[in-house]
């Protein structure tokens, strides 16, 4: 029998299912900008309008994350432990790349406190608080070069350019492996449930 442990907050759940939609969207639309020849969902016009709406409504939803993380004092859920950082790490990686295979048990126990593994933090603590805001930044600065222009400059427009299409290229291959891993739960659909309920379902051994 599963045990629940309520593991998401309200809020945070409704700013990672605004979030998912967001990426998704704008993955789709910059695909659409990207091969404007090959891909014909969307006129040119439409997918760069959508792209810069979504990009807005993602960015206010990552500020909502930022600050409700921050003030909660919930932004440590995302730092790993020194021990987390190498010997956490190795199991956890072993457990995905080898013990899963055996039905081994999961070696993190999720709980309020601690609800990421150690391989989760340190991706998710990367994408959060420097991918994340790396591209968003590259974003305004495409978004109206002549108002950033010295900013622009600078750097350079294509090396800004460069910057932004590769992010892009990682969430988007992002979305692919965050979804197989979070078929990886006691059941198919467990994780996908604990993000609507709120719960997550712990097998007992």
């Amino acid at each position: 029998m599963a045990k629940k442990v309520y593991i998401h907050p309200l809020p945070v759940r409704i700013w990672h299912w605004i979030h998912a939609a967001g990426i998704v969207l704008l993955v789709l639309s910059g695909l659409q900008i990207r091969y404007v020849d090959y891909l014909h969902f969307l006129s040119f016009e439409q997918a760069v309008y959508v792209h810069n709406v979504i990009g807005f409504i993602v960015i206010f939803d990552y500020a909502l994350w930022f600050l409700f993380y921050t003030f909660t004092g919930k932004i440590k859920l995302y730092f790993p432990t020194g021990e987390e950082l190498v010997k956490g790490s190795i199991r956890q990686a072993m457990f995905y790349g080898y013990g899963i295979f055996k039905g081994d048990p999961n070696p993190h126990k999720i709980t309020p406190d601690n609800k990421f593994n150690p391989m989760q933090k340190q991706a998710y603590l990367m994408i959060m608080l420097l991918l994340l805001p790396i591209q968003i930044i590259t974003g305004l600065l495409l978004w109206r070069v002549g108002f950033f222009s010295d900013i622009v400059i600078f750097f350079g427009i294509k090396a800004i350019h460069a910057v932004h299409v590769l992010l892009f290229f990682f969430f988007a291959s992002f979305i692919i492996a965050h979804f197989y891993l979070a078929t990886l739960g006691h059941t198919f659909f467990a994780h996908f449930k604990a993000m609507f309920t709120g719960y997550e379902e712990e097998e007992e051994h």
